[in-house]
This record gives structure tokens, C-alpha cells and sequence, in this order.
């Protein structure tokens, strides 16, 4: 037994001896930087604000210390560097690059040249908070890099989630560690190590419970879901071989059948809340074939390619928006299906899709976090923010990590946590867009490129 808690203990006693060596290291007359992207990661591990020498007339020491003592002020695992648009950085891979050597969960903020960008791992800030910080900086235009660098920060630390990392230590700038202060740090490490741990791994065993609650809670909405669409194959009783059927029609038919058998297979597969969004994505695609093939043998146009009903994806496509508000919300509008178009013309609620939750059955907008993959297969989850604006689930996805972390699979660390190179750069919300390029435009990551 005692074998095995010295194994438990070893990781991350020796990475915090790892960060002491390093900071004295760094503290030792003559110590040279290696330069680049590891020079930068290595600052950044050390403190919340790196300036690239060659970039120091766009931002200044003093400013960067003001900037690192408002991070570190807020207590938030914020990283901001100020990099020049060199041969050293590779713009289409820039912001994962540096997260994966600082190797700390958090929200990375990256000045370069003259562009800018963020990125964030998702339980820090969700892609959309990141999205739309990023450009709401953008587009205020700030004159200067400081005024667009304090802006950012000033809202990324209200807004992220977690703790600054162990590893920035004090707020002194001065002359170094003493070798007797090192030695005190590193027993303190060794006797507290342990316990630190423990409560890491008790937290990721609690989370985990969570996540597993709410998978079951989301495998009864989504079951429903899947036996509802092959009623709706049954019904149609379509036969391939049917006098008029061709090719078309039968092409129809088997893009409906794949995604009903892709659906149960990714359900059955399903690890984590976040995975059902492929599952609600299949049944999206499945309606829209059956839909079109319903048009194709009673001689309709085909219909146009639209989202589903808002207020219950079982009824398929959408057949036109109309103008909707939740109970003490504002009207936006939403895809609608016939049938609740109608309801709502004549002044009734629509029929709206309802899940189960400790309060009894309430719409699956104002259920919880759980069902925010749910409904981001169904509608995408760069559309389904502002639909959602104004309720439970909406609230959630804007201001916090929900359960699936932004409608994805994987969660990551909480803020802060030292995680090495072990992240999905997937779920890093936040980049350079379309591949990474740092000109202009809205690319792929969020919130604008460089």
C-alpha cells in the first residue's frame, strides 16, 4: 500500500520540483532564453504575459506588468503574448502550438504582428464566449495594443472559469530564490502534494459521475427520439421495388435507413454527453430524406433544406420561421414546423418538446445543461445560441462550460490545471480560421483570424 501512494504522489511532485528548478534557473545571473516559441511558453509557464523582445515598441514592460498584475490580481488562468510576425511562429498553428508547450488549461490571448486572437480550452470558456470576445475587440478597433490587450482581459477574467495557475507563484520581479527558500518550497510540496492530488482526482471522479447522470438522463430523450423515426420509416412503408419508384426515391430511402441504423450505433457508443450531438445530427439527416422522399411520390416540390421545428425536432423539417418568445424573454425568431406555425398564428403554444427533469417535464430549452449537444445536432451549435437567447439552456451555453463543453465531446481540465500536451485541439475554442491564417476574415476556430 505504501508503495502505491508513493507511486500516486511521484507525477506531481516532481513536476512542482521540476517548476522550483526552473525558477531558479531562471533566476541565476547569465541564464540565456532559448528564443521563439519555447522561450515564450516557458515565460508564460512562469507568469501570465510574455513580450517577444523583437516585439517590445508595440507593448512595453511596464505596460506588460500592469497587464500580468491585473491577471494575476483576478485570480483566472488568462496567458497574453505579444509575438512578432516572424519565421519563429507558424500562424496556422500558432495559438495550439503555444498551448500545447506551456501545457496549462486556460484562456490564450495572442497579439501578432498586427493581428490578434484568443483561444480557450473548454471548460475555461465556452467557443462561443470566445467567439464573440474575439470579435467584439476586433471590431472595436482599438488604437493601440495595450487598449485592445487590457480590453480583452478586462472581460476574459470576469468570464473564465477556474484558478491561475501554482506555477506564476508572487507578483515580485526582483533578484531571485535563495536556495534555503527552495529547499522550505520543496518539502512543503512533498508533505501538501499529496493531499492536492487527491482532492484533483476526487474532483475528475465527481465530474465524471456527472457526466455520467447525464448521459442516462440524455439516452431516455434520445431513445425517444430514435424509435419515433422508425415509426416514421414504418409508416411511410416505402418498397424500393415499387411500381414508379426510381433511383432517386431509393436514394432517399437509403440515406433514411443509414442514419437511423448511424444513430443507434452512436448512441450505443456514446461515452460522454457530448457525443449525442452525432446521434441528433443522423436523426436530422434521416427526417430531411424522408421528407424529401414523401415530395418525390406525391409529385411536391422538393422541399427546401431547412432546420428543424424549434419547438420539436420529431416533427421534421421547418417549413418557415415565425416570432417567438419564452416566458420573460424577448421575441427572436425560429424555424417552424405547419402545425405550430398554425398554433402560434391562432394565439396557442405550440407543442413543444419536453424531457423530464427533478421539477417534472419541462422544454428541453429550459431543462439544463445536458441537453445543450442535444439540440446542437439538431441545429447546429453555431446558430443555436441565438435561438436560445434568453432561456435556461441559452443562459448556460453563454456563460458557462455546460456538460459536453460547448456541445462537444470531450471537457478537458479546469482552468489552471497543468495538463502537458494532453488536450483536444478540437475543442480549443478559439484560432486562426480556415486553417489557421492570420489575414483576414472569419475562420474556422472562432471569433475572427489575425
Amino acid at each position: 500500500m505504501k508503495t502505491a501512494t508513493r507511486r500516486v504522489l511521484i507525477g506531481p511532485v516532481l513536476l512542482l520540483l521540476a517548476a522550483l528548478l526552473a525558477m531558479v534557473t531562471v533566476a541565476a545571473p547569465g541564464a540565456h532564453a532559448a528564443g521563439g516559441l519555447d522561450e515564450a511558453a516557458a515565460a508564460l509557464r512562469k507568469g501570465p504575459v510574455y513580450v517577444d523582445p523583437r516585439a517590445s515598441g508595440q507593448f512595453s514592460a511596464s505596460e506588460a506588468d500592469a497587464l500580468a498584475k491585473k491577471i494575476k490580481d483576478s485570480g483566472r488562468p488568462v496567458f497574453v503574448a505579444v509575438l512578432p510576425r516572424t519565421s519563429d511562429y507558424q500562424p496556422s498553428t500558432l495559438l495550439r502550438d503555444l498551448r500545447t508547450k506551456v501545457g496549462i488549461s486556460g484562456v490564450y490571448a495572442v497579439e501578432f504582428g498586427d493581428g490578434f486572437n484568443a483561444g480557450a480550452d473548454p471548460r475555461v470558456m465556452s467557443r462561443t464566449a470566445v467567439q464573440n470576445l474575439v470579435g467584439a475587440v476586433k471590431r472595436s478597433q482599438y488604437p493601440t495594443v495595450s487598449a485592445r490587450l487590457n480590453s480583452f482581459v478586462d472581460t476574459a477574467a470576469t468570464e473564465a472559469h477556474g484558478h491561475a495557475p501554482a506555477s506564476w507563484g508572487g507578483t515580485g520581479s526582483g533578484g531571485g530564490i535563495d536556495t534555503g527558500t527552495v529547499v522550505g518550497l520543496g518539502a512543503l510540496i512533498v508533505i501538501g502534494g499529496g493531499g492536492a492530488y487527491a482532492i484533483a482526482r476526487r474532483n475528475r471522479r465527481k465530474r465524471a459521475e456527472e457526466e455520467r447522470a447525464a448521459l442516462e438522463d440524455l439516452r431516455i430523450v434520445v431513445d425517444e427520439d430514435i424509435t419515433a423515426f422508425g415509426e416514421e420509416l414504418d409508416r411511410l412503408d416505402f418498397n424500393p421495388a415499387e411500381p414508379g419508384a426510381d433511383d432517386a426515391m431509393r436514394a432517399d430511402y437509403s440515406r433514411a435507413l443509414d442514419a437511423y441504423e448511424d444513430a443507434k450505433s452512436a448512441m450505443a457508443a456514446a461515452e460522454h454527453p457530448g457525443d449525442v450531438q452525432a446521434v441528433t445530427k443522423e436523426l436530422e439527416e434521416g427526417r430531411f430524406a424522408l421528407a424529401t422522399l414523401a415530395a418525390r411520390r406525391e409529385g411536391r416540390p422538393l422541399p427546401e433544406r431547412r432546420l428543424p421545428c424549434f419547438f420539436d425536432p420529431r416533427h421534421g423539417p421547418s417549413v418557415t420561421d415565425a416570432t417567438w418568445a419564452p416566458p420573460g424573454g424577448a421575441e427572436r425568431t425560429v424555424p417552424v414546423c405547419a402545425a405550430d406555425k398554425s398554433r402560434l398564428d391562432d394565439g396557442r403554444e405550440p407543442l413543444a418538446r419536453t424531457v423530464r427533469t427533478p421539477q417534472g417535464d419541462r422544454p428541453y430549452w429550459d431543462a439544463g445543461p445536458a441537453y445543450a449537444p442535444w439540440a446542437g445536432g439538431y441545429f447546429g451549435g453555431g446558430l443555436l445560441p441565438g435561438l436560445l437567447i434568453g432561456t435556461t439552456l441559452g443562459h448556460l451555453m453563454m456563460t458557462g462550460p455546460a456538460y459536453g463543453a460547448d456541445l462537444g465531446g470531450y471537457q478537458g481540465a479546469e482552468g489552471g490545471e497543468v495538463t502537458g500536451a494532453d488536450f483536444d485541439p478540437g475543442d480549443f475554442g478559439g484560432g486562426f480560421g480556415g486553417g489557421g491564417d492570420f489575414g483576414g476574415g472569419d475562420g474556422g476556430f472562432g471569433g475572427g483570424d489575425f
